[in-house]
């Protein structure tokens, strides 16, 4: 990373002292034993180290190993910690994936469940725990199907980490809708790094323009078309089974789904917190944003960028 992007994710992104103190290390040895599982637990199948050229598959494995880890604790913990203070907090985390976010939420203080369909990610969660001496609930299964467990935990904030794109539709309906419907009033709903599919470029899956915006089927079609290692060459036939994969590997996500689960205008919505981002003055994003807030004035801003990253307020 280059100096003058580090002096812009400090500015926009500073760490308080309260928070980096409770930054725990991994050893060498510890880091070794995580590396491990997460090649025998999370790279199989489809996510095979063979399914990657080798530079891909390096930089998936250090988000993995190290990188998302440092994203969490550099942009998304401080900024949740603004508006809810997670020591002692209650919180259900629905996608925690291989566990990164999981660590950096618990290391703060917070009583975590996670949550994730995903077994061979749920494994490295449970390592990954083990080896930063932090405790976590851990449960498998789809968040829609697991209310009761989530009410038991009575949570302050319920957290949809990088996953309510994953979701398929009726799953991303219904999961928001009855957690908003169990919580508290006053506690907190967060949605974070989910891809906007208002936004005209893709980063998440395809790394192309427009891909957000097609209908489902024909983004599937369209797939064989996109040059990224392990994208096209899995979609290249179709069945009903890889629509399905495809359709967990990552769609956009508006604030008409959230619309829609809260039965509520998004004019409406009591965003109490949205994160920043640096667009530049001139620039192609910058301008397109503008536009989007043009086209709707009236709802908040987080809706309009390139992720939604937003806490909202029961």
């Amino acid at each position: 990373m280059s100096l003058k992007k580090l002096a812009s994710e400090y500015l926009l992104y500073p760490v308080p002292d309260n928070l980096r103190r409770n930054f725990r290390p991994l050893d060498a040895g510890r880091l070794a034993t995580l590396e491990q599982s997460i090649r025998s637990n999370y790279h199989q199948g489809w996510r095979h180290e063979s399914r990657f050229s080798p530079e891909a598959f390096r930089q998936d494995l250090h988000a993995h190993l190290l990188g998302r880890l440092e994203i969490d604790r550099k942009r998304y913990i401080p900024w949740l910690s603004k508006t809810i203070p997670l020591k002692n907090a209650r919180v259900v985390e629905i996608g925690c994936g291989t566990g990164s976010s999981t660590v950096a939420l618990a290391e703060q203080g917070a009583t975590v469940t996670g949550i994730d369909i995903d077994l061979g990610a749920l494994r490295v969660a449970e390592d990954r725990c083990r080896l930063y001496g932090v405790q976590a609930s851990i449960i498998e299964g789809n968040a829609a199907d697991l209310i009761p467990e989530i009410r038991k935990a009575d949570p302050d904030l319920i957290i949809f980490y990088a996953c309510m794109e994953h979701m398929l539709h009726d799953e991303r309906l219904d999961s928001l809708r009855q957690c908003h419907r169990l919580l508290r009033d006053g506690c907190h709903i967060s949605i974070v790094e989910t891809p906007n599919r208002l936004w005209y470029f893709d980063d998440h899956t395809s790394r192309t323009n427009f891909f957000n915006w097609l209908p489902d089927r024909l983004a599937y079609d369209y797939a064989k078309r996109i040059k990224r290692d392990n994208f096209s060459e899995l979609y290249s036939q179709y069945s009903d089974e890889l629509l399905t994969h495809f359709l967990r590997r990552g769609r956009g996500v508006s604030f008409h789904e959230i619309e829609l689960a809260l039965d509520e205008s998004a004019e409406n919505h009591h965003v109490v917190s949205h994160m920043p981002i640096l667009l530049k003055p001139f620039g192609t994003d910058r301008k397109f944003h503008d536009l989007l807030r043009k086209l709707n004035p009236k709802i908040n801003r987080g809706y309009l960028l390139p992720a939604l990253n937003i806490i909202l307020r029961k």
